[in-house]
């Protein structure tokens, strides 16, 4: 059994898949290791066990809206697409969510996924509560009301403290927005007008090879009524209908250079429902097939330029192996291991070719290049960066890992991925 990509083949000898949260808790009180299996849209060993592999799946898809308290109560393996157009239909959104609707909600909060906007948060600063199944079986539940700072600790949770089975998320009334894609925007635009370039919308996306020096696309996705700035008058204030310089797409566009737009969310500023709109694909196609690894590394948002520049200058051996990158900026939050902890990020992501072989190198002159900025990698994505690396830049790893010992002092949910780069035995 492979995640996603293929690029990793699953150790465990079986895939257990209890249909009552009851099932949950008699398997993990016999088990003496266990890992969950989200949507498996992981690219390294997170979600690898020498033990078992749960998956939620056979769950109740429970999602329970409460309007008094504006929240939704949602099982753990719902995916965001179906959760998006249930609280639509009843008239609530999400603040925002990441670039696939296909991922499950638990394996996106407990890794610290994100999407993009100045004033958004990643997905996990939407949970109000957990609730999780511990090493000995209990059932526990966790609030941002009633735990505080433990709670932070325990959100992006990277699977180390217990089976999250399901989520109480903040919502909000639901909103349209529309997007649009402009294409060769000057990079030199960005040395003195970054932060007015993501800025411009409420969610603004960069696309780039790494081949030249004009960024390919730029995603605009504006969130109707809340916006002041209108793209189609032309939002940087240049040309009618441009850009920053850049032009708007004839068509709809795929991130991808040559590839079908048919499965990428409506663009040419068509207004449409939130979750149709915010993320880059469409909850109804499969997006790729799998042929791809991916990365991403995130630094302070005040050294977004120096960073872009520090990566153009190896653009020679990011280039050949890359399928395409994304440059997106997230809120500060003070979730303890969420890559955007305690400061503005901005993060560059990558998708590569399918060879681990030729990609890994690349790994690591990006990471040297990103080190004078403390870059932080996406949990679920590929990285080589050591452990006491990660701790130096994690502030609160120490303090996750004795909250691991409390809630899992077996080492039952502790695979060599959490050993290694977050309990720090190996």
């Amino acid at each position: 059994m492979t995640n996603w990509a293929g690029n990793i083949t699953f150790r465990a000898a079986a895939v257990e898949r209890p249909s009552s949260v009851e099932e949950v808790r008699a398997l993990v009180a016999r088990s003496d290791k266990v890992r969950v299996l989200g949507s498996g849209h992981s690219f390294n060993h997170i979600a690898d066990s020498p033990g078992a592999l749960i998956s939620l799946d056979a769950l109740p898809p429970e999602i329970d809206i409460d309007g008094a308290s504006s929240t939704v109560r949602v099982a753990a393996s719902v995916r965001y697409g179906e959760l998006g157009r249930r609280l639509h239909d009843k008239g609530y959104a999400l603040p925002n969510l990441a670039s696939l609707p296909h991922i499950s909600v638990a394996g996106s909060v407990a890794t610290g996924t994100h999407g993009s906007g100045d004033g958004n948060g990643g997905l996990a600063t939407s949970v109000r509560a957990i609730e999780m199944v511990t090493a000995d079986g209990d059932l526990v539940t966790l609030s941002r009301d009633a735990d505080g700072d433990r709670f932070a600790g325990a959100v992006v949770a990277l699977g180390a403290l217990g089976v999250v089975v399901a989520l109480t998320l903040d919502v909000v009334p639901s909103f349209e927005v529309r997007q649009r894609v402009y294409e060769g925007l000057p990079a030199e635009v960005l040395d003195d007008q970054f932060d007015a370039v993501m800025s411009a919308a409420y969610s603004v996306s960069l696309f780039t090879d790494w081949r030249s020096s004009r960024i390919n696309q730029v995603w605009v996705k504006e969130r109707l009524g809340a916006d002041a700035a209108d793209p189609a008058g032309g939002l940087s204030g240049g040309e009618p209908g441009g850009f920053f310089g850049a032009t708007p797409a004839d068509g709809p566009r795929h991130p991808v250079p040559g590839m079908s737009a048919v499965h990428c969310t409506a663009q040419m500023g068509v207004p449409g429902p939130w979750f149709e709109r915010l993320p880059h694909f469409r909850p109804d196609f499969t997006p790729s097939s799998g042929e791809e690894l991916q990365a991403e590394y995130m630094v302070p948002r005040e050294h977004a330029v120096a960073a872009y520049h520090a990566l153009d200058a190896i653009r020679d051996q990011i280039a050949p192996v890359l399928q395409i990158s994304e440059i997106r900026t997230i809120a500060a939050d003070d979730l303890w291991l969420s890559p955007s902890q305690g400061r503005d990020t901005v993060a560059f992501h990558f998708t590569w070719i399918k060879d681990t072989a030729a990609v890994t190198p690349v790994l690591t002159a990006i990471e040297e290049r990103l080190a004078p900025f403390g870059a932080r990698p996406h949990w679920g994505k590929l990285f080589t960066l050591p452990a006491d690396v990660l701790r130096s830049r994690f502030e609160r790893l120490d303090d996750f890992a004795e909250l691991a010992r409390h809630y899992d002092p077996r080492g039952v949910f502790a695979n060599e991925f959490i050993e290694r780069h977050v309990l720090g035995r190996g």
